[in-house]
Parts: structure tokens; C-alpha cells; sequence
């Protein structure tokens, strides 16, 4: 069993004193974890490729096509070319994935001092913007020429963000403790 479930499922006795849990479906869970890159500017199929064969390899799992609903000239974007990918993580995908994120990933970033809490929505979602794939030990030996970057939102039933905060403190990213340090 990974480290996060086993941690999340601690979570209703840890923080149950906090927020005033009667019932343990109370307590926060987490729910998917969404990987997601635009590809930009690259018209070239190879380069697509080249993103969708390192986010599988990240994620473990086959990434899907995302396609633009509109038309923008200035963009020179038409319809149903591709602008970005996903993949959406759920259950023991999930759990491992963000092991490996906060175990190996994360401390591998250059600089790292911590993640901001600021990058915590309302709703308890906590999106982390990564500017350099090669930080996951499955893409490291490949030439530094093709880095991109992608976002990853960590959906929870948090329903608020202190809430939010203290599960994914719980859980054990490493979260900033004073919000005013600048990244």
C-alpha cells in the first residue's frame, strides 16, 4: 500500500479535532489527479508524440488528445487541431503517481524550497506547475533540447482551503510554511 493512501486514511483522526468531524465520509479525501500539457506552438507531429510518450511514461497511463472547440485566426488555431493532453488519474494510479511526486520528483527540482500554499483553490483543488519533466526518474536520460512543462491539479472533497491545506500538509507535500516567501 502506497504511503499517501495509508496517510489519507489517518486523515478524519488528524484533523477531526481541528474542523469538528462527527463522521469519518467527513474528512477529506482525495478524489483524481489531472496531468495536463498544452503543446503550443508545435505543429510538428514528432514533437506531439514526443509530449504524449513522456507523459505516459510519467503517468503510467495513455494520455488523450485535447482539441480546440474554435477557430482563433490570430492564434493561427483552427478547429479540432490539437492544443494540449491529458490524463486523469484515479485509485492506485493516483496514489502512486503522487508518491512519486512527492518522494522523488519534487526533490529533485532545481531550487526546490517548498510548494505555495497560494496555489490552493476555495473549492480545496491544489494545482502545481512543473517547468521541467525531466525531474521524474522514468525521462532523465534523454537530451535537455525537448523540456516542456505541465500542470497537475490534485482534486480533493476539501470544502475549503484551510481545510485543504492541513489534509495536503497531512499528506505530506511539502508546503511553504510562510505564504509571503516569493517563488
Amino acid at each position: 500500500m502506497s504511503i499517501t493512501k495509508q496517510k489519507q486514511q489517518t486523515a478524519y483522526q488528524a484533523l477531526a479535532g481541528t474542523f469538528g468531524y462527527t463522521s469519518p465520509m467527513q474528512g477529506p479525501r482525495l478524489m483524481k489527479v489531472v496531468v495536463s500539457s498544452g503543446v503550443g506552438k508545435k505543429r510538428d507531429k514528432k514533437q506531439v508524440e514526443f509530449i504524449e510518450d513522456r507523459l505516459a511514461r510519467i503517468t503510467g497511463q495513455k494520455t488523450a488528445q485535447r482539441s480546440a472547440r474554435i477557430s482563433i485566426a490570430s492564434f493561427k488555431v483552427r478547429q479540432g487541431d490539437t492544443v494540449g493532453l491529458q490524463a486523469t488519474l484515479r485509485g492506485a494510479r493516483m496514489y502512486d503517481f503522487l508518491d512519486k511526486l512527492i518522494h522523488v520528483a519534487l526533490p529533485r527540482t532545481r531550487d526546490f524550497r517548498g510548494l505555495s500554499p497560494k496555489a490552493i483553490d476555495q473549492m480545496g483543488n491544489f494545482t502545481i506547475g512543473i517547468k521541467d519533466h525531466t525531474i521524474f526518474p522514468e525521462t532523465s536520460d534523454e537530451d535537455l533540447k525537448d523540456v516542456f512543462g505541465f500542470a497537475i491539479t490534485v482534486v480533493t472533497t476539501a470544502k475549503s482551503k484551510p481545510e485543504a491545506e492541513a489534509f495536503f500538509r497531512h499528506l505530506g507535500f511539502p508546503l511553504v510554511v510562510d505564504s509571503s516567501v516569493k517563488r
